[in-house]
């Protein structure tokens, strides 16, 4: 169970119900705590851990439940908790490698209102926006956007477009993001801190809720989305003075096995050079459905080294949820 947490804001940092162009009540309640347990010998649990926190929010009349993905990865159990109190179990009903998201249908009735959406274009963001986090008004949090922009992630995950905002929330996984009037525009990602002049702007990056829409039959439907499953080569890798430079291998992953070296250089894809993290990527998925053969010339050591790298589909080396 989600084991509450005595903290808040200070009250100048909160919303109030006086002061927003909403009913401040439907987010606070439509956010609820996820409590997750991952088998032991899950593929992520030794990247993510075997039992994760966070939040997630109702999206629908039946209780929908939209999150971030990486909470319900290879979920074994997860509990759903109101602010009310109300406890009820959960299943992880699909989750999304390229966007990120994912969804958990409750076991249970949780008679919420759902937290209505907007997308990125239509959204209110110019002035203060409110990161909403369970456990009531000490866990909501004005904030203001900083960034609109592209963001390369070392696990081979990129966004056209995320949103970044300010200060940051402590328990930000899979928190709601609203606009100024109440609408949930983003879901909780990540922690940041970014150089800006002289100054480090801390604060958290939110994935866009509407990348779930074009998705979301298909995922309710099946399970994952109607589209075929990019090329995955099990590197971790980020932009150093050298280049891309691969930083982690996912163990006995493609790039492990095709001979990727810690500290290889990626110079090119299929003879293309790359030009930053996101450029690699979009290269790589450039060549086809998960299952293409991906080459790849690397430095090492000041030498060119060519690779051949057999790709997968990284969803196939998850376990698949369970109905409890």
């Amino acid at each position: 169970m989600a084991e509450p947490t005595h903290w808040a804001f200070p009250s100048e940092l909160q919303p109030k119900s006086g002061e927003v162009p909403f009913d401040l009540s439907v987010p606070l309640d439509g956010v609820v705590a996820l409590h997750v347990e991952i088998p032991e010998d899950a593929f992520t649990a030794s990247i993510l851990g075997t039992e994760r926190t966070g939040n997630g929010v109702v999206i629908d009349d039946t209780g929908l439940v939209l999150t971030i993905g990486y909470l319900i990865t290879e979920a074994e159990s997860i509990w759903l908790t109101t602010h009310s109190g109300h406890v009820v179990p959960g299943h992880a009903l699909a989750y999304d490698q390229v966007t990120g998201l994912g969804l958990v249908q409750p076991l249970g009735k949780l008679d919420l209102r759902p937290v209505p959406r907007t997308d990125v274009e239509s959204a209110d963001l110019d002035d203060d926006v409110f990161v909403i986090g369970h456990g009531g008004r000490g866990h909501a949090l004005r904030a203001r956007v900083f960034a609109r922009r592209e963001f390369a992630g070392y696990w081979e995950y990129l966004l056209d477009e995320a949103l970044f905002t300010t200060p940051p929330h402590p328990e930000w996984s899979g928190a709601a993001l609203l606009d100024g009037n109440g609408r949930l525009v983003g879901i909780g990602s990540l922690f940041v801190q970014e150089s800006a002049g002289d100054d480090t702007v801390k604060g958290n990056m939110f994935v866009p809720s509407e990348l779930i829409d074009p998705i979301l039959d298909s995922m309710l439907r099946t399970g994952r989305p109607d589209r075929p499953p990019r090329p995955w080569l099990g590197v971790y890798s980020a932009e150093s003075k050298e280049g891309i430079t691969v930083q982690g291998l996912a163990t006995e992953g493609p790039a492990e096995r095709a001979g990727v070296r810690l500290g290889d250089v990626v110079r090119a894809v299929a003879g293309e050079a790359v030009e930053d993290l996101a450029d690699f990527y979009r290269k790589v998925w450039q060549r086809g459905p998960a299952g293409v053969d991906v080459p790849l010339t690397l430095a090492r050591d000041g030498k060119p080294k060519n690779v051949i790298v057999h790709s997968v589909d990284r969803s196939a080396l998850l376990k698949k949820p369970s109905l409890q």
